[in-house]
């Protein structure tokens, strides 16, 4: 054997023998999801898409600043323990059964609670849904502000012009930020023809007709301001009436007005159809800020030191506009309870906030559905046992 095959044979060795001193390998995700079967994608798959949406979309990045708002942890921690279906479980059983990646609770503006599931790690993204719907409507009330839209009473035709002569005519945006425009909208998750199954199947497709054109079309179910409907395909038109309004990305404005001058710690991304932002789904964001979401919404919408929305919009965003009978609902915001607020998306994503207890709290999760009675009263539970624990842990 030659010296040069030696020495190869002995740089191999060294290698393995490294590798057997470093351990096992952790196993990276490098199988993904298809992008069209994104409302399908179950188990690991799911868990592998909810973390790397942006390996699987085309997204636009929401820059971090060079500041982070320190999210403190609080001396005392609480572990909370809760009904879950009839039975008594402590938080740890509760994040394995409701596939929860992340939980996280901030009172007082300290953390008392972080916990990961599903492999998640704090500097992980994961995909916020129609979470994304109440940051897109906080987007709307900065252009208000910014006196790049006159007022909720603005049709939105005026924004969106393409729409004239449809279901369109003659509905404000307060109509549309309620949920109350009357055009009609199938928001089945289980049917890849509803609505929303042709929507995900146009961002899987990078086509862009989620956006406008396929609103265009929609028929009309009912008069404007009559009926609660719920709609992401009105959530993608805010978005777009920001953009235009703005003149720029919503990606650029959130990082702007938000993302950069609040602190949050990471870059976030926004996945795009058509190189549009999707105002009603899919930004990517870490756990902890989600967390500083809601905190800036609880702290009255002020980022570096200077408002961002118009003085009263937290409150007027976040008030039910709904009628008797129908789902508590604001400007994209949902109305768990009278005085709290949530920001809330399929498989489980969640922002809930209780501004009189100074209480956030952030969930995101796998739920092996996207929606259901059983997951509905979980969340509520926790919420529950927060405030409980929380009742327990004064002084």
């Amino acid at each position: 054997m030659t010296r040069r095959a030696i020495n190869r044979v002995s740089k191999f060795v060294m290698l393995g023998l490294a590798l057997a001193l470093a351990g096992p390998i952790e196993a990276k995700e490098t199988e993904l999801p298809k992008a069209a079967d994104m409302l399908r994608w179950r188990g690991d798959a799911q868990v592998a898409g909810f973390r790397n949406v942006d390996r699987i979309f085309p997204v636009r990045i929401v820059k971090r600043g060079p500041k982070v708002r320190p999210l403190p942890r609080a001396d005392q921690q609480i572990a909370p323990s809760l009904n879950y279906d009839g039975s008594t479980i402590s938080i740890d059983e509760y994040v394995a059964r409701e596939r929860i990646a992340g939980l996280l609770v901030i009172s007082h503006g300290k953390v008392v609670l972080e916990k990961y599931g599903l492999g998640q790690k704090p500097e992980d993204k994961w995909i916020s849904f129609s979470v994304a719907k109440s940051v897109t409507s906080t987007l709307l009330g900065a252009a208000i502000r910014d006196g790049k839209i006159k007022s909720v009473d603005d049709l939105v035709t005026t924004y969106i012009p393409e729409l004239k002569g449809g279901a369109y005519d003659g509905v404000t945006l307060r109509q549309v930020l309620a949920m109350r425009s009357g055009a009609q909208w199938n928001e089945d998750y289980t049917d890849a023809s509803s609505d929303v199954g042709q929507l995900a199947a146009s961002m899987a497709e990078n086509k862009g007709a989620s956006l406008i054109a396929m609103m265009a079309t929609r028929p009309r179910a009912a008069e404007p301001g009559s009926r609660f409907l719920y709609s992401t395909g009105e959530s993608n038109m805010v978005g777009i009436i920001v953009s235009r309004a703005v003149g720029e990305p919503l990606a650029d404005y959130l990082s702007r007005k938000i993302w950069a001058p609040y602190g949050m710690e990471s870059d976030a991304s926004w996945l795009t159809d058509g190189g549009t932002e999707i105002g009603g789904c899919c930004l990517n964001v870490t756990l902890r800020d989600y967390g500083r979401l809601g905190l800036f919404m609880m702290e009255g919408g002020s980022a570096g030191g200077a408002g961002v929305v118009p003085a009263g919009w937290i409150g007027e965003a976040t008030t039910n506009k709904s009628s008797p009978g129908e789902t508590p609902y604001g400007y994209q915001w949902w109305i768990p309870s009278p005085g709290t607020y949530a920001a809330l998306g399929i498989f489980g994503q969640t922002i809930y906030i209780d501004p009189a207890k100074d209480l956030v709290i952030v969930q995101i999760a796998a739920w092996p559905a996207a929606s259901g009675p059983q997951y509905s009263a979980r969340r509520l539970a926790l919420v529950g046992a927060v405030n409980e624990s929380l009742a327990l842990a004064k002084p």
